[in-house]
């Protein structure tokens, strides 16, 4: 929990719902603007822990050193990053308090907050085997929505992405806009002036010529070099021989004062009607690597520059406030971790200013054609995801459309459903697709399906177990080529070099670890997010698995007594002459008689146990089986 919430009655009733519903509760409090990847060196964390519930998001006051990025947010970076050098594997699950709304009537209360949300789509994908999931809570709790939590922490099954209200438990689902061909409520006229932030970028320009063919009047370029950014003087003439008056500005949005000064010299013959946010700084990387200055490069450009936008035009008469989200920010793309909460931010902005009543429109893009941020390797990760590039004259079109028929956060994208399906339950299941018809389709024919990853360890370890080392060599080589084919959107493992290091095939970070979230799937085994370079080619790779899950004698009795230790504590608590137990009982009895070598249905020791008393049942364990 944040210290400066210690005290708050939300922080309170969590404490309190989670003591009341059986869990032992460990509080540890964390200032959120000491920023520590060993924030767990002082403490002594049991080694049973079952999970992690972060308050930190409710801390949404500026970091002291850091004024673009919530302390908050700085904090539950940091604490997942703690978490991992700590070795927790237990779940972390992340609170906020009124960041995403479930309905007209349950408005966006701290927008802030959303910022975990898009961090936490990224977490799942990068860290399934230790990630919980996001719950968003009322004000206060009372002893119904207490109930909610708990529950819902624990016992939420796949649904990771949730908001507990008084009249219950929602959950988060992508359902298609129904827009079609129908005409818009309104129509958007850009007369007057509109100001594009990133106005001299790919995006910014393919906008403004759209705006410009529709008859704009003025259209206001603001980017961090204006006049002096590549291309800008030859986008001025191309623009301005469509019949746009057009002004190139030098600003940075993000600089609240500066951005002011621009707003402020609008010509009054053509006053400020449009706003179109397109700016972004890519700073990205994996989670477990982001610095804080990483945090506040990215948030600086796309978050903070939206919310001067927002506050210096209020007052103004506008027909259209839009603000280019990103796919990332709704459903996550590893490797986005530093630009997946911005663009969660800005449509939580956008929900804001709806129930302020003023014109708001966060459209979460997919990849556009004709450069930007979807060209080079950041395309490359989209197109492997399923997410296919867009013609900008069809975008500026599904834009406009988007704006005119007030939509308030809408998701444009052209979309390979199959490989969008397979790139986004591979490794994890996602409850949130569960509503698009082609998902559905997808799921139900079982093409692209992954499968449970234990049903799928279970018969690959029971394939393995009558193989020779070479068959069983052969059978993960294939296995790891599989996976190394669909991470890279290879044809098929026959196009994988089995020699060949990861690193020259194309690997990196992100890929890496989508390859480790693969393996780590379809083998059960708990794998660390530098598999890929510990054990750089596949035939290395396959090698690795087969030492991991070809286990000897000693081995599987380890396991074993651990598995049985773990038995013995669930059942500490269990009533002697409870039913549950008592069938416990006789499966054990069957159990230690198949390992002695007889069969099953011949237990006639269980006879002598059922009627035993504690110590007379272990000394007949003594004497039957030399357990002492």
């Amino acid at each position: 929990m944040p210290e400066t919430h210690a005290e708050d009655a939300l922080t309170a009733g969590c404490l309190a719902a989670l003591t009341d519903h059986g869990a032992q509760v460990l509080p540890v409090t964390v200032d959120g603007g000491k920023l520590r990847r060993d924030l767990f060196a002082g403490h002594d964390l049991p080694a049973d822990l079952a999970g992690v519930l972060s308050l930190l998001q409710l801390d949404h006051a500026p970091h002291p050193e850091l004024p673009d990025v919530p302390r908050g947010y700085a904090a539950t970076v940091a604490l997942l990053q703690a978490l991992g050098e700590a070795g927790v594997s237990a779940p972390l699950w992340c609170a906020t308090r009124g960041a995403v709304s479930v309905g007209p009537a349950d408005p966006i209360a701290g927008p802030e907050q959303a910022m975990a949300w898009g961090m936490g789509r990224v977490a799942a994908l990068e860290h399934p085997d230790r990630w919980g999931g996001l719950i968003d809570l009322p004000a206060a709790l009372d002893e119904r929505t207490a109930a909610m939590l708990s529950g819902a922490l624990g016992g939420a099954g796949d649904e990771d992405q949730l908001a507990v209200r008084q009249s219950g438990t929602f959950v988060r689902r992508l359902n298609r806009a129904r827009l079609g061909a129908a005409p818009g409520t309104r129509r958007w006229d850009p007369k007057g002036t509109t100001l594009i932030t990133g106005g001299t970028g790919a995006l910014g320009g393919h906008v403004a010529r759209s705006l410009a063919r529709e008859g704009a009047e003025h259209l206001l370029l603001v980017s961090r070099r204006g006049p002096d950014a590549p291309g800008a003087q030859a986008l001025r003439d191309e623009l301005t021989a469509l019949g746009a008056r057009v002004t190139v500005t030098a600003c940075d949005a993000g600089d609240r004062d500066a951005l002011a000064e621009v707003v402020a010299a609008v010509p009054a013959e053509h006053p400020l009607t449009g706003v179109v946010h397109t700016a972004a700084a890519l700073d990205d990387g994996l989670l477990d690597t982001l610095t804080p200055d990483q945090l506040a490069n990215s948030l600086h450009a796309k978050a903070r520059a939206a919310r001067n936008l927002d506050e210096l035009t209020r007052h103004h008469d506008l027909s259209a406030f839009v603000l280019f989200s990103s796919f990332g920010g709704i459903v996550g793309t590893p490797g986005q971790g530093n630009y997946a909460p911005g663009n969660a931010y800005l449509d939580a902005l956008a929900q804001e200013r709806r129930s302020a009543g003023l014109v708001a429109t966060s459209i979460a893009w997919g990849a556009w054609g004709g450069g930007g941020m979807a060209e080079g390797e950041f395309g490359e990760t989209l197109n492997r995801h399923g997410l296919r590039e867009m013609a900008p004259e069809a975008a500026a079109g599904a834009l406009r459309q988007a704006v005119e028929h007030d939509a308030t956060c809408l998701l444009i994208a052209d979309i390979d459903w199959e490989r969008f399906f397979v790139a986004f339950t591979a490794t994890r299941p996602s409850p949130l697709l569960a509503d698009v018809p082609e998902v559905r389709r997808i799921a139900q024919d079982g093409t692209g399906q992954a499968g449970s990853g234990g049903e799928e360890q279970s018969a690959l370890v029971q394939r393995l177990a009558g193989l020779s080392e070479a068959e069983q060599d052969a059978l993960l080589l294939e296995a790891v080529r599989e996976q190394v084919a669909a991470v890279l959107g290879l044809t098929g493992p026959e196009a994988v070099w089995v020699k060949r290091a990861f690193r020259e095939v194309g690997f990196d970070s992100v890929t890496a670890v989508e390859l480790r979230n693969r393996i780590g799937a379809k083998t059960g085994l708990k794998l660390p997010v530098t598999l890929a370079f510990d054990h750089p080619t596949p035939q290395r790779l396959a090698g690795f698995l087969r030492e991991q899950l070809v286990r000897d004698g000693e081995t599987v009795a380890v396991t074993a007594l651990e598995e049985l230790d773990r038995i013995e504590k669930a059942l500490a608590g269990v009533a002697p002459d409870d039913a549950g137990r008592t069938r416990v009982v006789r499966r054990v009895q069957a159990l230690l008689t198949r390992l002695q070598g007889g069969s099953a249905d011949e237990v006639p020791v269980g006879e002598e146990i059922e009627s035993a008393s504690d110590d007379e049942m272990f000394e007949l364990l003594g004497k039957k089986f030399g357990i002492s």
